[in-house]
């Protein structure tokens, strides 16, 4: 119980990677899920939300919707398989590829709404003979009740460059390593720190790197922390940075990263190497943006914020907190899913 809501956790086979564990994983998830034993011990349902965190887990959805005669509704976080053909993980053309176009198409057509993440994924779904009055748009967001206001930054010793997320393929991290050797050269007011603070499988290539790159002094590598441990150890940065690769075809429909409105919420300035169709960095007037991919371009921006008046570090940092706190709440995201909710479920009982 969470809360007073009941989870029902389902075991599945653990996995490394992306390979033929994590498709174990999620088969084996889908198929306990639709046992009906399973789910005994949970009151029926009024609806049903499935979320593409993978194909299979919506498609159990859909499929539970149907036996309970309840409205599904579609959550698409990640547009499969399209996200892993741009990323180069499938080949558009091959099996797997055309198998899973299969099922997110059933799956569009079968939603009574699909709710998106990303602010242009429309331009993707629509094409495939989804009305546009099915689809609404909840990007992603940050629960403030727990992420107070911190104070401002200190403009005593270093300054204190903060990534916080995942250390994966994704995330352009050797970019900001060899971003941060180019730094060393620069004569700055206050010398540069990175902390960066999370795991993944790129962890440990990365930190070879930043040994060879002969930074290991201005980089320390930081274990993962809690949820509810982030803005404590947000506070401690004098400014975020997030790393996009280069990647038009993958980021043409936008970007609703988490860790994006951890940072908006902390009040911190961020810099941003991103060319995605959307920029909430941008749009909050919250930092800096530079092209990803590109140490040199990098470099400069670290070089532009340490070197930017402290009190145009504050404006931004305040932006960011401004922006998040009027379209990215968890209360205000919240309702709005509540309305979709409300609205299929009173549509189902109207029709009969």
């Amino acid at each position: 119980m969470h809360d007073g809501v009941p989870f029902l956790f389902v075991r599945c086979p653990v996995y490394v990677g992306n390979g033929a564990a994590r498709m174990r994983n999620m088969l084996a998830y889908c198929f306990a899920v639709l046992r009906r034993d399973t789910l005994s011990k949970l009151l029926s349902p009024d609806v049903i939300v499935g979320s593409s965190v993978h194909p299979f887990a919506a498609l159990a959805a859909a499929v539970l919707a149907a036996r309970y005669q309840v409205p599904f509704v579609f959550e698409v976080r990640d547009l499969w398989p399209q996200t892993l053909i741009d990323m180069g993980r499938l080949k558009a053309k091959g099996f797997v590829a055309r198998g899973m176009h299969l099922l997110e198409r059933w799956l569009y057509h079968r939603a009574s709404r699909i709710i998106v993440l990303l602010p242009h994924a429309n331009e993707y779904i629509e094409p495939l003979g989804v009305p546009p009055e099915k689809i609404v748009w909840i990007p992603n967001g940050v629960d403030l009740s727990v992420f107070p206001r911190p104070p401002i930054a200190s403009e005593e010793g270093s300054f204190t460059l903060m990534y916080l997320g995942a250390h994966g393929q994704a995330n352009s991290l050797e970019t900001l390593l060899k971003a941060m050797s180019l730094v060393r050269q620069h004569r700055l007011p206050r010398a540069v720190k990175l902390r960066m603070v999370g795991d993944g499988a790129s962890k440990p290539e990365l930190m070879r790197l930043a040994t060879e790159l002969g930074i290991s002094d201005v980089v320390s590598f930081e274990d993962a922390v809690a949820k509810r441990e982030i803005p404590r150890v947000a506070a401690e940065a004098d400014a975020f940075v997030i790393c996009l690769r280069d990647l038009p075809k993958l980021y043409r429909y936008g970007i609703s990263m988490n860790k994006l409105f951890d940072y908006l919420a902390g009040a911190r300035p961020i810099l941003i190497a991103s060319a995605a169709s959307n920029n909430p960095v941008v749009e909050a007037g919250a930092g800096l943006t530079v092209r990803p991919d590109d140490p040199e371009a990098l470099a400069a921006g670290i070089v532009e914020l340490v070197n930017t008046p402290s009190e145009v570090r504050c404006r931004m940092s305040v932006a960011g907190r401004n922006y998040v706190e009027a379209h990215h709440g968890f209360d205000r995201l919240g309702a709005c899913l509540a309305e979709v909710l409300n609205g299929v479920v009173e549509e189902r009982h109207g029709r009969s």
